[in-house]
């Protein structure tokens, strides 16, 4: 049996892994996906204080009030950032970290430091007209696809309008805050990268053309598999998904 904390990325809480956490739990293994603060059922405590601290306090606070020890935790898209700070403050509870479609930004870089340009725009433009500021809302499909390069691939029409539905605007001071390393010299992690919407191939492209997700992945203690779908593995292919998760932890 393992134990697993599931966290996901921008606009979606705990409801988002139901599929995963089902299967995981059917093999045995207790699962903890959880909700981060200002999202999803924990919509109320947004504002904009929430910073990318608040998000691995959420998480660092799940593994030491549960005492969960020997931990898979998985982080999905925005969630790498949190779960890679989680695993600096609470490396003796983790076994693995594992990056759902996303990696680790560096030490003293923050989300924003890594977005492109035009994406940045963006998002710049929805949070000043519907966001008060602080507040990204969630993007319309065509601008997943085609400013931010998240593939909706395998998701179904039902699936989407609940994705819809459920999604509650992320707060932005997660993105503008700065990762702080606080052990940089502790051995690292072992850690597997699940890559739904890009394959390794163009990864090592990226490690070799010194790219800062590439560099974030150099490292001996990475493991790669490919999961082929878009960027919302969890909603298109929550089979595999949990099999391969389940795999991560034996």
């Amino acid at each position: 049996m393992t134990t697993y904390v599931l966290v996901g990325g921008a606009w979606i809480g705990a409801w988002a892994w139901a599929d995963v956490a089902s299967r995981l739990r059917a093999q045995g293994h207790d699962v903890y996906p959880i909700t981060l603060t200002g999202l999803a059922d924990r919509v109320h405590l947004a504002s904009p204080d929430v910073n990318l601290e608040t998000h691995i306090a959420d998480i660092v606070n799940t593994l030491m009030s549960h005492d969960l020890r020997d931990v898979v935790l998985a982080g999905h898209s925005y969630a790498g950032a949190p779960i890679t700070g989680a695993g600096d403050r609470a490396a003796d509870r983790i076994a693995t970290l594992v990056y759902v479609d996303t990696a680790p930004i560096a030490d003293g870089t923050s989300l924003v430091d890594v977005t492109p340009p035009a994406a940045q725009a963006l998002i710049d433009r929805r949070m000043a007209e519907e966001g008060d500021g602080w507040r990204w809302p969630l993007p319309s499909w065509d601008e997943f696809e085609n400013v931010l390069d998240a593939s909706l691939a395998g998701i179904s029409d039902e699936q989407l309008a609940t994705f819809r539905a459920r999604a509650t605007p992320h707060p932005f001071g997660t993105y503008w805050q700065a990762l702080r390393i606080l052990h940089p010299d502790a051995r690292p992690l072992p850690k597997l990268g699940i890559l739904s919407s890009f394959t390794e191939a163009q990864l090592r492209e990226w490690i070799a053309a010194g790219h800062p997700w590439g560099r974030a992945v150099s490292g001996p203690e990475w493991q790669f598999v490919e999961l082929p779908t878009g960027h919302w593995p969890m909603f298109s292919e929550p089979e595999a998904l949990a099999r391969i998760l389940h795999e991560a932890g034996s």
